[in-house]
């Protein structure tokens, strides 16, 4: 009597007596949508590894792997700050260096032991490695520690061991770990040399030096870095499942084309910008000459940001990009940043000096496929997007909402309909495919995700002989044709209002409750 899964008997050869049990997976599937909230950041930092996505969740998290918000351009850290405020809490970061970056170090006695921080970066130089007598008698004791961060204790090390085999012992108690609970230093590595100086009697604390940040000449090109293994820069965040990305700061238009090639091949949303203190003759050129036209891009004006940063004290002039791509990675995929309220900005460029956009700006600005942060916005006084759109001239596509909501539809679809590849094309089958993506496609009706505001229909999903003849079902092709409307995004809201003693009012007065 076996029990089997279900296609691993063949049923129509069966010969010896038995009972038979199938088990059957669920014939009705569902898929579950992608992310639409990791936003990557690609720029400097004074601590971390370099051209590795790195998952953090909040400032705390990032400070922890990547040192402190640096006052200074094409800094991560600030981004993310900015983005935080918007509400953004799934991060993707990665940190570039131009090269000159290096490692703060220390080296004990003489020729003892060298300690090295695990990453290069300016944080290093404030490590400190105290030395001293272990809690047990005839032991050392090393406690390395960081600015923010847990100390690190070693305790109880080469009991009995003296000379060159003690600092041998430190190393590798610091490089290894000491039990299980107290494994290898995530702050520094040790080198034990050939010294046979024994350790001060008493705790010694030694400071670590030398470290630099290699963020002095960053350019554009190592904001994008190299698409190939090992890849670095923008390139490393590929695959990653982020759907909003930018690199921080990164002004140079010359980027921009790789930034959409690279938004379209991914499913990313690129947030560029302009340079500080740009003109809007100038935006509107430099775009043209790029030619930036796409739906992959939101390019924002050079109208840069005026933000407290309360982590070096000081207002800073910085890119309008942590707080958009913080906006859009927090807003549900259908939503515009149009009239969408950004917090923690004091002033732009443009409020400080006490100047608005006039409605001529505006147009050219808009016309133009390039947005921006002013005050006020249609909702009223307060910071916000003016558009809401991306760089694409075509109307049918140049609102936030298609980009999103196009990437988030496709990519969910391809996550989640690839089980089906492999199976017999069949009536059956054919149905099950058609009905998982119809309620996919149900479901983000049902949370007003899509649909139409004249009560038609949000969606439509093909797949049977109409769309799938034998002359390609034979070649092993099964064919679903999807349409999909979008909610349209208020853009023009168009008030009539006739007033006057002589107007005839053909209906009741609306009548309000007291």
């Amino acid at each position: 009597m076996p029990v089997t899964q279900q296609g691993q008997i063949n049923t129509t050869a069966l010969v010896v007596p038995d009972l038979y049990v199938q088990i059957v997976p669920p014939q009705t599937q569902y898929i579950n949508g992608v992310p639409t909230n990791i936003l990557g950041i690609v720029g400097t930092a004074s601590w971390g590894p370099t051209n590795s996505p790195t998952v953090v969740g909040n400032l705390a998290q990032y400070a922890a792997i990547f040192g402190p918000v640096m006052a200074r351009i094409y800094d991560m850290g600030t981004a993310l700050a900015a983005a935080v405020m918007q509400g953004a809490n799934n991060f993707h970061v990665v940190r570039v260096t131009d090269g000159t970056d290096t490692a703060a170090l220390i080296a004990v006695l003489t020729n003892c032991i060298t300690f090295t921080s695990k990453y290069t970066g300016t944080f290093g130089n404030q490590i400190t490695v105290t030395v001293g007598p272990g809690s047990q008698s005839g032991t050392q004791k090393v406690v390395v520690a960081a600015p923010g961060l847990v100390p690190e204790c070693f305790d109880n090390i080469g009991l009995g061991l003296t000379a060159n085999a003690l600092w041998v012992a430190i190393a590798a108690a610091i490089n290894g770990g000491t039990n299980a609970l107290r494994g290898p230093s995530q702050l520094i590595v040790a080198s034990a040399g050939v010294g046979v100086t024994a350790p001060v009697s008493t705790a010694t604390t030694y400071t670590l030096a030398t470290g630099t940040d290699g963020a002095s000449t960053i350019t554009s090109s190592v904001l994008l870095g190299v698409d190939t293994v090992p890849r670095k820069g923008m390139y490393a965040l590929r695959n990653t499942g982020a759907s909003v990305a930018m690199l921080a700061d990164a002004s140079d238009s010359t980027s921009w084309a790789a930034q959409i090639a690279f938004g379209l091949a991914e499913g990313i949303y690129m947030i560029l910008t302009g340079p500080s203190g740009d003109t809007i003759s100038n935006a509107v050129t430099v775009k043209g000459t790029a030619g930036v036209d796409s739906y992959a891009a939101k390019l924002l004006f050079g109208d840069w940001v005026y933000w407290l940063d309360t982590y070096n004290n000081q207002l800073r002039l910085i890119s309008p990009q942590g707080f958009i791509a913080g906006l859009l990675a927090n807003l549900s995929p259908q939503n515009s940043t149009l009239n969408k309220q950004l917090q923690g900005i004091v002033g732009t460029q443009k409020t400080y000096a006490n100047q608005q956009y006039s409605s001529a700006e505006l147009q050219l600005l808009g016309s133009a496929g390039i947005d921006l942060i002013t005050n006020p916005v249609p909702g009223g006084s307060y910071f916000g997007a003016r558009f809401g759109h991306n760089t694409s001239s075509n109307p049918m596509v140049h609102g936030d909402n298609y980009t999103r909501m196009t990437n988030y539809i496709a990519y969910t679809l391809n996550g989640g309909m690839g089980g089906f590849v492999g199976k017999l094309q069949s009536p059956t089958v054919r149905q099950q495919a058609q009905d998982t993506i119809s309620a996919f496609l149900s479901n983000l009706q049902q949370q007003g995700m899509i649909g139409d505001a004249n009560g038609g229909a949000a969606f439509s999903v093909v797949l049977d002989k109409t769309n799938n003849p034998p002359s390609r079902v034979a070649l092993g092709y099964m064919q679903c044709d999807v349409k999909v409307k979008y909610l349209s995004v208020i853009e023009f809201f168009l008030i009539n209002v006739e007033g006057g003693q002589s107007v005839q009012v053909s209906k009741p007065a609306t009548q309000f409750a007291a």
